[in-house]
């Protein structure tokens, strides 16, 4: 397998499916290693035996992101295998319940908070040591447009996007003037998904762009020499 990416390590979360899925696939046709991380290890699997099939490379990380010491594992594991990380892909979320904030469930929030924002700002934490021993070090964070526009029945969903993009670019800020990493927000805009297709059950998939279309979208990102700090709008 050859490619732009040949010999570079990229982990990718909530890889089992979707847009996830797709993002892992594509970046291993570019020639890197992948770590796919997600809690369904049959899922991942699939999703292997897919880049495997394609003459790519890569190794399974079962996790559940929520739970305490499982990102810490997960870097500590990393690091005893490979001397550096050149990409970090932050895809896993949760919808949650869309209802209105008056009727917001507590426990879900904090579930929801917990995955979408804790458990990216501690992926940062575990892997910005390995970022920095790269060359070119790219920190990629998926978002939704809701995190900047609000919408109604949204609230808890868009306030965990809104925070984490104010996390990642605040990031980017830290490590743009004294490393080469270099950190985005990737907005894929409407896509067939499973998480879409609860959001907006009546919608017809077919009229959406597939996850292949975000993930090429990604990976040309990753051809550029972008500004830290870029938004990559892929809905467009």
């Amino acid at each position: 397998m050859t490619g732009f990416l040949q010999g570079r390590l990229a982990l990718v979360t909530g890889a089992s499916r979707g847009i996830g899925a797709a993002t892992a696939e594509a970046l291993a046709r570019e020639g890197a290693h992948v770590i796919l991380t997600a809690r369904t290890a049959a899922d991942l699997e699939a999703v292997e035996e897919r880049i495997h099939a394609a003459a790519g490379s890569s190794t399974i990380a079962p996790l559940d992101l929520t739970e305490s010491d499982s990102i810490a594992r997960l870097a500590a594991a990393v690091a005893g295998r490979w001397e550096k990380i050149d990409l970090v892909v932050l895809n896993a979320a949760m919808l949650g319940t869309l209802t209105p904030v008056t009727q917001i469930d507590g426990k879900e929030f904090n579930r929801l908070l917990t995955l979408n924002l804790l458990a990216q700002q501690a992926l940062i934490a575990a892997f910005d040591p390995l970022l920095r021993r790269s060359e070119s070090g790219r920190l990629l964070a998926l978002t939704s447009s809701v995190g900047r526009r609000p919408r109604a029945y949204w609230g808890a969903y868009g306030a965990s996007k809104a925070a984490i993009e104010t996390l990642v670019l605040a990031y980017a800020e830290e490590v743009g003037q004294v490393t080469p990493i270099r950190a985005a927000i990737v907005d894929p805009g409407a896509t067939a998904t499973e998480m879409r297709a609860r959001a907006y059950p009546g919608e017809d998939p077919a009229t959406l762009k597939p996850p292949a279309a975000v993930a090429e979208a990604l990976v040309e990102l990753l051809r550029r020499d972008f500004e830290t700090g870029y938004r990559l709008e892929a809905g467009i």
